[in-house]
């Protein structure tokens, strides 16, 4: 499966929560990915909270804008990647 990053900005930060509604969030917008056949990998914030780069794994980049126009989710630029490893190369 494809696998894209995703940049994002939030001009007001990204103030998730880390507790029980936090969990339930984030449960809520992975239910909504699946149903496009989204996933999900992981996220890198910046300090500001500002900005994230987000990893997904998913059919093709229309499934993932549907995916994060559901979740309320803006899409600043998005581009397929590859994987690349030190180890790739042991």
């Amino acid at each position: 499966m494809p696998r894209y990053m995703i940049e994002r900005t939030f001009p007001d930060g990204l103030h998730i929560p880390i507790n029980n509604v936090g969990a339930a969030t984030a449960a809520q917008v992975g239910a909504v990915n699946a149903g496009e056949g989204v996933h999900w990998v992981h996220s890198y914030v910046s300090d500001d909270k500002k900005r994230t780069y987000c990893v997904y794994d998913g059919p093709n980049p229309e499934a993932i804008r549907r995916a994060a126009s559901k979740n309320g989710l803006p899409i600043d630029k998005m581009m397929e990647v590859s994987v690349l490893t030190p180890s790739f190369y042991y």
